[in-house]
């Protein structure tokens, strides 16, 4: 990737040009010394004289009201912010007219921004003082005053801090005056530019120390450039928060958010004083001390999906290369690309008016459909669908073109998503809340409306990355999150109401990505390649997840590297210096994992067999246990432990052996296995895998619909639940006695008196007899297996019918 300029041979301006603002995507505003405003017609490449300012007025920043206020999106800005040397503040239409002076500051006004939804405006001056105004001009407040100019303002994605330059030092002060003020030292000279972007919340900052650096929110260092030969005059990031452009003496340089450095460029422009994106993220214009404008646009990105490249050789162009057989095809646009995306067999390509849709298959007929804003941030793909941030709204279309879904959120600003803020499967939308970042909306994909009982998913802290994963039915759906404390989480997207619902696989995870034919997650955890064959486990058997996990050393990729893709048996890799890494992923986990989606449980034995490895037997158990299949699942364990099973259970021993975890948990669980397997009633079986997987309450409730009073209770007697059990036993007024006689054994095993008033009230008119309670359970069991055989009859006889 890299970016084209363009200079005119003459300038139009005779003085420095100060600042530069884009009023569409095709327009340009420039301010220059020379008291004029030009306006730039893209287009056409016509330049006029929008307005000549007053000779006292030499402007030194201008900043357009946000096009986006609100969720609402305007066509184009109508009014922007200058500010010149002569101590003023002045908005000025679109047509010119200066509508509002103000004296700001004393001295010159250094910087001038408006904050996100257009509510109020910052101007910092060369008197050390920060001021805040409305809309409409007034004086709201001074939020800052020092003994040093302040040469650079920028608001927080929120617009509730504002950051600003103090000499060598970085300042984030919030509105709120009795919040604590973020303070540091970010660089060795005089810091001149800085730009907070509203989608990755990341803060760049430029010096007189000829470095630009990046910083995240709280002030930390994620990267710091080498020295440049001069200071650096401008930076900018793009709309997308993907990319970030830095301006120096006859420099100009492209960068990765992560700081590296797509590409250097050496126009003859001076220094450069300003830069500013194009809405779209498609073009940049720069303020150049010569009296030019200069004018770039990114060319040469790249996609890569399984064998195919393709690569914007031009605005309107693209080309596509399959490396298996050096198979060319050249695409081409009606308007420029704005975004493009390539993944699940197909290419999406936005342009400035049209969204086109490509089949791997057939390169020559795409699917055009109309954009409704035409000004797309965001793609992101899935199998059957795939999403676009289109404005202020969300949109899922088929890749026939069809409109899926548009799901809504009140409040939420959809035009800052990103990567890390939404994510896509066939059958739902994640995205987290972009006011409180520790609320995660779910949605369903097919109607937009809220899962459940609409109810968002609230971390305990702040959430940094979603990821759902995209393979299964959607009741077996997970969405993956990364917290602030780079903790990784793995919860189930329909059953949140849960206690158990959520469970923590990882932790110091740097970044995670889905496999995109296999629930298997990979990242990079504590400068470890770590992956996880089949994280779902920890809602089957929480014990297995250890032994599911592969990791081996990931120093070859240097520090915070970032996962690109995870496609097939391949991993891709950013290191921080931009380069690629890709490695390899052994291929019989997410054979095993197809094999066991299509009930091919012979198959999945006889490759676990193959390949001799205790991680695949133990994603095979996991794998088993959570579809029921208990044979295999019995196999698999005893073959994790290489456990030899040759002893019978009764049934309350095989209990008490899972519950209390008496012997090896590889024994114990085989063992708890065979006894499920022997049980007469279905309704029987499937509350004890319920209870193998620890989810106790759905145990009881299964066996309470299925009339089965007594195995509810007992289920609490092992787990020692006595209050619960003797609450199910009085409320169905049943078992009472072999509640009373179980608590009186176990209180006197340990040499206890009972002290629980309730089993005192119910111990006065109630006798123990062991021998009775051993009938009554015999007769519950003997009612249950009669049960089981009138069901199977019944079921035989309808089939034969």
């Amino acid at each position: 990737m890299r970016l084209k300029t363009s200079l005119l041979k003459e300038p139009k301006h005779r003085e420095l040009v100060s600042c530069v603002g884009w009023t569409s995507a095709d327009e340009l505003y420039s301010c220059s010394d020379d008291h004029q405003i030009l306006r730039w017609n893209l287009l056409t490449n016509d330049t006029s004289v929008l307005v000549k300012l007053q000779d006292e007025i030499y402007p030194i920043d201008l900043h357009w009201f946000p096009k986006t206020v609100s969720g609402k999106k305007q066509a184009v800005a109508e009014i922007f912010a200058l500010t010149s040397t002569d101590g003023k503040l002045h908005l000025v239409s679109k047509s010119g007219r200066i509508e509002k002076s103000v004296e700001a500051h004393r001295g010159a006004v250094l910087a001038g921004r408006w904050n996100h939804d257009g509510t109020a405006l910052i101007t910092a001056g060369e008197d050390g003082q920060l001021k805040i105004w409305s809309k409409s001009g007034m004086l709201r407040s001074t939020l800052a005053q020092q003994g040093t100019p302040v040469y650079s303002v920028a608001w927080a994605p929120d617009s509730g801090r504002v950051l600003y330059t103090s000499g060598r030092q970085l300042v984030v002060k919030p509105l709120q005056p009795s919040s604590k003020v973020l303070q540091w030292k970010a660089h060795d000279g005089v810091i001149l530019k800085v730009d907070w972007s509203a989608v990755n919340d990341l803060i760049l900052s430029g010096g007189e120390d000829c470095k630009y650096k990046v910083w995240d929110s709280y002030g930390r260092l994620l990267f710091s450039s080498s020295p440049h030969d001069y200071p650096i005059t401008a930076v900018a990031w793009a709309p997308d928060g993907e990319l970030f452009a830095m301006g120096s003496f006859h420099t100009l340089r492209l960068c990765d958010k992560t700081g590296w450095s797509y590409s250097l460029e050496k126009p003859s422009t001076g220094s450069l004083f300003s830069l500013a994106w194009s809405a779209d993220g498609t073009q940049l214009a720069g303020a150049c001390g010569n009296g030019h404008v200069l004018f770039a646009h990114v060319v040469e990105q790249r996609w890569e999906w399984r064998n195919f490249e393709i690569t914007l050789t031009k605005r309107r162009t693209m080309q596509v290369r399959n490396v298996l057989n050096d198979a060319v095809d050249v695409l081409e646009f009606r308007d420029r690309v704005i975004k493009a995306s390539l993944a699940h067999g197909h290419l999406v390509v936005t342009t400035s008016l049209q969204c086109y849709v490509y089949s791997a298959k057939n390169w020559n007929t795409p699917l055009i459909f109309d954009l409704k804003e035409g000004t797309v941030s965001l793609i992101v793909q899935a199998e059957r669908h795939f999403l676009l941030v289109d404005g202020a709204e969300v949109y899922v279309y088929s890749y026939e073109g069809r409109l899926v879904s548009s799901p809504k959120s009140p409040g939420m600003r959809m035009d800052i998503l990103n990567t890390q803020s939404i994510s896509l499967s066939n059958d739902t939308i994640a995205i987290r809340d972009t006011t409180d970042e520790r609320v995660v909306f779910l949605f369903e994909a097919q109607t937009g409306k809220a899962i459940g009982d609409g109810k968002p998913f609230i971390h305990k802290i702040e959430v940094v990355f979603i990821a759902l994963d995209q393979c299964g039915p959607s009741n077996d759906r997970r969405i993956a999150l990364i917290d602030k404390n780079r903790d990784l989480y793995l919860t189930s997207v329909r059953k949140l109401g849960r206690a158990h619902s959520i469970y923590k696989i990882g932790s110091m995870v740097d970044t995670v990505a889905w496999n995109d034919s296999a629930n298997i997650l990979c990242g990079i955890q504590d400068n470890q390649f770590t992956v996880w064959y089949y994280p779902s486990v920890v809602f089957v058997d929480k014990d297995l997840l250890p032994k599911t996990i592969f990791s081996k050393d990931s120093s070859e990729l240097s520090r915070s590297p970032q996962i690109v893709s995870y496609v097939g048996t391949q991993v891709t890799v950013r290191r921080v210096d931009g380069s690629l890494v890709c490695t390899a992923v052994s291929p019989y986990p997410t054979l095993l994992h197809e094999y066991t989606g299509s009930a091919r449980w012979e198959d999945g034995l006889r490759i676990c067999r193959f390949a001799k490895d205790q991680t695949l037997w133990s994603c095979l158990a996991g794998l088993a246990m959570a579809h029921r299949e208990l044979s295999t699942a019995e196999v698999a364990y005893a073959a994790i432990g290489e456990v030899n099973l040759t002893e019978d259970l009764t049934p309350e021993s095989a209990l008490c052996l899972f519950n209390t975890r008496l012997c090896l948990w590889q024994i114990d669980k085989v063992q708890y296995i065979n006894f499920i397997k022997d049980l007469p009633s279905k309704d029987s079986c499937l509350a004890h895998i319920l209870l193998f997987s620890g989810h106790v309450q759905e145990a009881e409730a299964t066996l309470l619909q299925a009339n089965l009073i007594y195995h509810a209770i007992q289920i609490h007697i092992n787990l020692y639940n006595w209050d619960r059990a003797l609450e199910l036993a009085v409320k169905h007024k049943t078992h009472v006695d072999t509640v009373l006689a179980h608590r009186r054994k176990f209180l006197q095993d340990f040499g206890k008196q009972e002290t629980n008033k309730r089993f005192l009230q119910y111990s006065e008119g109630v006798e123990v007899d062991w021998e009775k309670i051993q009938a009554k359970i015999e007769m519950e069991f003997a009612k249950e297996r009669e049960r089981a055989a009138n069901s199977s009859v019944r079921s035989s006889v309808s089939v034969r019918r």
